[in-house]
């Protein structure tokens, strides 16, 4: 019940923190989303002129205006935590949109790449393609191809043992064990399978660390609704070093674009995790 209250307060406080920021600095929100709007896509809320005017001003003054003063994050995890969910969602031409602004933002293309590559064992390879389509076209049109270098670190006869190296003091046997049972012992590959691509091919490679993989997995998680691999991954995230006002945070930066019962569901797997500890 105690642990119960205390991460109730601690969303609610998350949620207050752009009322203080504002009064603070004496900004309102539609100054703060000028701000936020300007430094990614160099314009205001007063670039808004279209048919969808009022719908635009919502989306804006909610977005970056309140949402981007919730908790700690800077304004490049940010706008990795939105690329991460439009990958998600293949929502291309707002994916578009945020590469630019995630590079205007400071992010390398290479911390991009990386971001976008992590989608794949989530939610596979041909969603994955869609997006690196769009991110090699924003590259090719800001002229930054030679930015862009192999990031790997594996190689056939590593890449199982790597992964394993990180994958067991954080998720120890889970995989192993959920896949008992299967016919002709098939669970024994697709735990291997895991263990080789998801933590060996990718999360061996350089641009993004493991604590910052894993947060995007959060936003992974929270767009796809799945709350029982989410449960585990926050799980991971702490070991990772992530603090649980960061997972909060975050969940809390992708709420805008997968709705708000997806959100609701993962906050709530948030407590459910901090009940246990």
């Amino acid at each position: 019940m105690i642990k119960k209250l205390c991460i109730t307060v601690l969303i609610s406080a998350l949620m207050f923190n752009l009322s203080a920021f504002a009064k603070e600095k004496n900004m309102t929100r539609q100054e703060i989303a000028d701000k936020n709007l300007e430094i990614l896509f160099n314009i205001t809320t007063k670039n808004n002129n279209g048919p969808d005017k009022d719908f635009m001003d919502i989306l804006q003054k909610y977005i970056f205006g309140e949402v981007f003063t919730v908790g700690d994050l800077d304004i490049k995890t940010r706008e990795l935590l939105t690329v991460t969910s439009l990958t998600v969602m293949q929502t291309l031409p707002q994916l578009k949109a945020h590469i630019n602004g995630a590079l205007n933002a400071g992010n390398t293309p290479i911390e991009i790449r990386e971001t976008i590559y992590q989608c794949a064992p989530f939610i596979g390879f041909p969603k994955t393609l869609n997006a690196i389509a769009v991110f090699n076209e924003v590259i090719k049109e800001r002229g930054l191809e030679k930015e862009l270098k192999s990031t790997k670190t594996t190689n056939e006869s590593d890449r199982y043992q790597k992964g394993f190296e990180i994958q067991n003091p954080m998720y120890g046997d889970e995989i192993v064990q959920n896949m008992k049972g299967l016919p002709d012992d098939m669970g024994s590959n697709v735990a291997r399978f895991l263990t080789e691509v998801c933590f060996g091919d990718f999360c061996t490679r350089e641009g993004l660390d493991l604590k910052k993989r894993e947060l995007m997995t959060i936003a992974i998680l929270t767009t796809t609704g799945n709350t029982g691999v989410l449960k585990s991954h926050i799980k991971g995230n702490l070991k990772a070093g992530n603090s649980i006002e960061t997972i909060t945070a975050s969940i809390i930066q992708v709420m805008p674009y997968v709705g708000f019962p997806n959100s609701f569901a993962a906050l709530k797997t948030v407590q459910d995790v901090t009940n246990e500890q």
